[in-house]
């Protein structure tokens, strides 16, 4: 895969028929109307997406890609790159706090190293490893675009090879020191973001090394022409609606918008990013509907929309994160979170934790009873 192939990629129509006929259930199981909120949209992505009013949740699972940032080197974490394969090495055993919370969320674990500064084979841990960390992006591009596009290309092979095996509903998380530096100057670039307002504390930085973390996002931006001198770039449109308009629409500024979220990827973004970008993008290919974790793979989640319109019509999102840039990027796909409890672990944590809401939701939707089978008359829909 090329970039204009890439680039060239497009999603099946999002079938809004299903959608609303999944919603016109709803409307019927003996509840007050649009009592499980955000849930009930959820059910109607999930069915819609599966092109069914009856929504599959089983079997699921979660997709961990784990990577290495060279942008450590600045100072910007307070672990060293070391940490990445210790976890790695917990998650290939099951042993992680994710692993734990999927356990008991039946879910499959599938755990990548798409990008640790190591060359051990990790028992448990898959190897897609494009190159053994980026490079630091204050001094040169974090990667090269061949590595760029293999590390996205091996995002939707796994979305495609989970399809294949029966998977209908996909989490993601990741593992990397210094993600959230990546992540935070991604989302700065493309949504032209105040990285003073978005920068967040990572995984417990000092004052003085959110500082020092600041600084580097903003000359990393400033270097590859993406920050203006003293201010943010001007941030592009806001999506409006549930639905992002086709490559077709605007093709030259579509145009323009991939190859510049291309360059930022590449610039100062990373394995694990890209790689999860490859994830929702698949996701949207093969139809299978894919969880938003935190920051990193939201950072990813907004990419795979401004690479390939319409993706995020496939996309769910589960909690809002401790990391000020969540708000902001969710906001600008349009996606609406369930759960608000300053998540700050990672790993996918939270979009596991979306799975048994789901499944509690899914439960009302299939087995209540109706209006009509409890003898209570129907609520209608207020249409002023």
């Amino acid at each position: 895969m090329n970039k204009e192939d890439l680039f060239a990629l497009q999603p099946a129509p999002f079938p809004e028929s299903v959608y609303a006929a999944v919603k016109d259930n709803w409307n019927h199981v003996a509840k007050p109307l649009d009592g499980l909120g955000v849930l009930e949209e959820m059910l109607c992505t999930i069915g819609a997406v599966q092109e069914t009013t009856h929504p599959q949740l089983d079997p699921r699972a979660l997709v961990i890609l784990c990577a290495d940032n060279g942008v450590v080197q600045e100072g910007v974490s307070q672990s060293g790159q070391d940490v990445t394969l210790a976890v790695a090495r917990n998650m290939g055993n099951l042993r992680s706090s994710v692993c734990k919370m999927a356990e008991i969320a039946k879910a499959r674990v599938i755990t990548v190293d798409i990008g640790i500064n190591s060359g051990e084979e990790i028992p448990g841990v898959r190897n897609r490893k494009v190159r053994r960390g980026t490079r630091d992006f204050l001094q040169e591009p974090a990667m090269t675009e061949e590595e760029l596009l293999q590390a996205v290309r091996t995002g939707i092979e796994l979305a495609g090879e989970l399809r294949k095996t029966g998977i209908r509903l996909i989490a993601t998380g990741e593992m990397g020191i210094g993600n959230t530096t990546t992540s935070t100057a991604v989302a700065a670039g493309i949504l032209g973001l105040n990285v003073d307002e978005i920068t967040g504390k990572g995984a417990g930085l000092s004052s003085a090394g959110i500082r020092r973390k600041k600084q580097v996002i903003r000359e990393g931006l400033k270097k590859y022409g993406f920050l203006k001198e003293g201010e943010a770039a001007d941030p592009p449109a806001i999506l409006s609606g549930r639905k992002s308009k086709s490559a077709g629409d605007f093709p030259e500024d579509v145009l323009n918008e991939k190859e510049r979220t291309f360059r930022i990827l590449r610039c100062v973004g990373g394995l694990d990013i890209a790689g999860l970008c490859g994830v929702f993008i698949g996701g949207a290919i093969f139809r299978v509907p894919v969880i938003i974790d935190g920051l990193i793979s939201a950072a990813a989640a907004l990419c795979a929309e401004h690479l390939v319109p319409g993706t995020r019509n496939f996309m769910l999102a589960s909690h809002a994160g401790a990391e000020p840039g969540m708000r902001d990027i969710l906001s600008h796909l349009g996606l609406s979170e369930i759960i608000h409890a300053r998540l700050a672990l990672g790993e996918g944590t939270g979009a596991v934790m979306l799975f048994p809401l789901l499944d509690m939701a899914n439960a009302v939707y299939r087995e209540s009873g109706s209006f009509a089978e409890i003898g209570v008359e129907q609520y209608e829909r207020n249409q002023s």
